[in-house]
């Protein structure tokens, strides 16, 4: 079952203008119960490409389910179907999941 904090392999295309786009890593953001039940999951992009400006929606990650440093791409948060699921690369640590969780406050302005 795909649960909360894991990171898998996704095909994200076709998107439009500035989505991020092509077979990438995701981190899964719905809850659990959602998960089980819904066919479709809410997801962030995962990039291994550090240059862009740092944002507050922005974590950046290192772990072994990655080959680099990467960083979720929390102000890209998006809602794909279950079909779109590739390889489970891993589970993203507690650690990094507050840290998931303060940027998501950030990007939605939650308080």
């Amino acid at each position: 079952m795909i649960n909360r904090g894991d990171i898998y392999y996704a095909d994200l295309s076709p998107v439009m203008g500035s989505e991020q786009g092509g077979v990438r890593p995701v981190l899964v953001l719905q809850n659990n119960k959602g998960n089980k039940y819904s066919t479709t999951v809410i997801i962030a992009p995962i990039s291994s490409k550090l240059t862009k400006n740092p944002i507050p929606t922005h974590v950046i990650i290192q772990c072994d389910s990655l080959e680099k440093k990467s960083v979720i791409l929390l102000e890209q948060i998006r809602t794909i179907d279950k079909i779109r699921f590739q390889e489970k690369l891993g589970t993203l640590s507690d650690y990094f999941m507050r840290k998931v969780n303060d940027a998501i406050k950030t990007s939605l302005d939650l308080k």
